[in-house]
């Protein structure tokens, strides 16, 4: 047990390259959604908080959060960056000149990134889709990478986790890998662990916490929505006039919007060439109804609002008892 967590131990290789207690780490978000205060939390609770550092605040709004983040926790924490996005240059070195030492970068090639890191002696995650993504960071020389499976909420690949995980594993040998997508309780972990994961990143799980940076609008939506209420689509990246790599696609909670216009992409791009300014200014009361619900099918495990304190240390909790129990259930001799 941890002294004064009265939790279990569960180490692996990341905790010891992080400098953290538990392998349990938030996604960088973009849009906010994973600011300063939800980093901090999840590495109070003893995992790797990650700030995610694209958004329409910029640079200013980056530095401040990370100075928000080093006033309530003095424990490890992250930048996660949208990497195909024109400001990551600028963005990252921004964090590791305001003395951030663990960057994650996703939808690119994270070699462009590699000199500014290590010459700051940063640690480097890379999220990636594919195997053939997965090598090509492992040989630009990244500590960790991030293998998602398309359970995923946000922008995600079509590879699902269980098959996705494993063959990263195998591929990028021995570089530490990290499994997210569909990972929102301990039986997930303990599955990932088994996959040869060392750690997990989930984002859907967090987003109902008081630390998130989404409207209580979004966060009882998806506290209303199953696994089986997402969808992938492209039709609000459509709309919003924002491209993204190719095999990339969005995860969200179906609305109206969606139901409008899945399965009639040409018109939407049509009607987006004409009406694309007005709906993205659509004002709070339209979010949830018109806008994107970025939420994977882990949303099913998510049933009420609480701390992202509360949300680690009952993951590590569920996950030692599923490790300890099953094991003694399933191996006979």
């Amino acid at each position: 047990m941890l002294p004064g967590h009265g939790l279990a131990m569960l180490r692996t290789r990341v905790c010891e390259l992080f400098a953290i207690e538990h392998p349990i780490l938030n996604a960088p978000m973009g849009g906010g959604d994973a600011p300063a205060e939800l980093a901090a939390a999840v590495s109070e609770a003893g995992g790797l908080g990650m700030i995610g550092g694209t958004t329409i605040g910029g640079v200013d709004w980056l530095v401040e959060q990370i100075r928000i983040a080093r006033e309530l926790t003095d424990r490890p924490f992250g930048v996660g960056f949208i990497s195909h996005f024109p400001q990551t240059s600028l963005l990252m070195e921004a964090a590791l000149a305001a003395g951030v030492r663990i960057v994650a970068h996703s939808f690119a090639d994270p070699a462009p990134f590699m000199p500014a890191a290590r010459d700051a002696g940063a640690r480097v995650l890379c999220q990636v889709r594919t195997v053939a993504d997965a090598q090509r960071a492992a040989a630009a020389g990244v500590d960790v990478v991030t293998a998602q499976g398309t359970e995923a909420g946000g922008h995600t690949g079509h590879v699902s986790t269980l098959p996705l995980v494993p063959r990263v594993v195998d591929a990028v040998a021995p570089t530490p890998v990290i499994a997210a997508g569909g990972i929102a309780d301990g039986r997930g972990i303990a599955a990932a662990l088994m996959l040869g994961a060392e750690g997990v990143w989930l984002g859907t799980r967090f987003l109902t916490t008081s630390e998130s940076g989404v409207s209580d609008r979004y966060k009882a939506r998806v506290i209303e929505a199953t696994g089986d209420d997402t969808v992938l689509t492209d039709v609000f990246d459509i709309v919003a006039g924002r491209p993204w790599p190719e095999g990339v696609s969005g995860r969200a909670i179906r609305n109206r919007f969606s139901q409008r216009w899945v399965g009639h992409e040409d018109e939407l791009r049509a009607w987006a060439a004409e009406h694309g300014d007005e709906h993205r200014a659509l004002g709070p009361d339209a979010e949830v109804d018109e806008q994107a619900i970025w939420a994977g099918e882990a949303a099913g495990f998510v049933t009420e609002m609480t701390s992202a304190g509360e949300v680690v240390h009952s993951l590590v909790a569920q996950a030692d008892a599923v490790l300890r129990e099953r094991a003694a259930l399933v191996l006979r001799g």
